[in-house]
């Protein structure tokens, strides 16, 4: 039997959230994902900020066409070096210009925004100066994906704007820690609690790295960057969600509302933590 994600033992095992990505096909938790990536883009509208700006998506996802359709201007960003496969054909970081040839944040307001697709290196954002995003998203777990998490943390703080915001989203300690038991590394899971660092190993080979919130919060400080609110990135459990979308389907947005609108969770909870945090400095 795997080891489960909580006490409860109606929660259900790491190898039905193998998937993380929500798109497996066959997938046991399909509604659960279903629901999870609603959240995410309800959450994303949220954070966004309202007065169209610049903002820089390394996400590896959705999240630059939301941001493009509430009027931003969107440099996405994919790296093929960390993530092959997901770049396509788009033209490199410098064939694109550096970012002193984006649109102007604050040129006359239009329907929709402007996505701006290039292949860079997301761990150094070296072809973009410093202060010329008024936001970054950083969701799909792409922090935990970059194991040197520090230099892209700081890389991002050095492209906001003061007062400029991060959106962000990593795999948490609880996720990081069932991975650890479901493949018998106890030797490894008991120097969890004192590492600084958590590297965990995917059983398809991949590294990556878990967080606590205090990890998260102390990473996010040291970069310069203020953290507005760290929580779980879903309240509801997995099989809370399945039990009531088998029993109603439709009612996946009462669902999501009623995730938006919970109180203040436990940071600790959830296989992944969702942060938003500012650059410290006046706008």
């Amino acid at each position: 039997m795997h080891p489960v994600l909580s006490a409860q033992s109606s929660e259900p095992t790491i190898a039905s959230l193998r998937d993380i990505s929500g798109d497996g096909a066959g997938d046991a938790l399909a509604r659960y994902w279903t629901f999870y990536w609603a959240v995410a883009a309800a959450q994303l509208t949220r954070w966004l900020p309202r007065r169209p700006g610049r903002v820089l998506d390394i996400s590896h996802g959705h999240s630059a066409a939301q941001a493009a359709e509430a009027r931003h201007t969107v440099l996405e960003v994919r790296d093929p070096a960390r993530f092959p496969g997901g770049a396509g054909s788009r033209p490199s970081a410098r064939e694109q210009g550096r970012s002193e040839g984006l649109p102007s944040s604050h040129g006359a307001p239009s329907s929709k925004g402007t996505t701006i697709p290039l292949i860079g290196d997301t761990g150094t954002l070296g072809f973009l100066s410093d202060g010329s995003m008024d936001a970054v998203i950083a969701e799909n777990r792409v922090l935990s994906r970059h194991l040197a998490t520090e230099t892209t943390v700081a890389e991002i703080a050095r492209v906001l704007r003061p007062g400029g915001r991060v959106l962000l989203c990593v795999d948490s300690l609880t996720l990081g820690m069932a991975l650890l038991a479901e493949r018998n590394y106890w030797a490894h899971l008991s120097d969890v609690p004192s590492a600084e660092v958590v590297l965990i190993p995917w059983p398809d080979g991949t590294i990556t790295r878990s967080f606590s919130a205090h990890q998260l919060r102390e990473l996010l400080a040291d970069a310069g960057l203020e953290v507005e609110w760290i929580r779980p990135r879903t309240v509801l459990s997995p099989s809370t969600v399945e039990h009531v979308l088998v029993k109603s389907p439709r009612a996946l947005p009462r669902l999501v509302r009623t995730e938006l609108n919970a109180p203040q969770p436990d940071e600790s909870l959830g296989i992944h933590l969702l942060a938003s945090a500012r650059r410290v400095g006046s706008a």
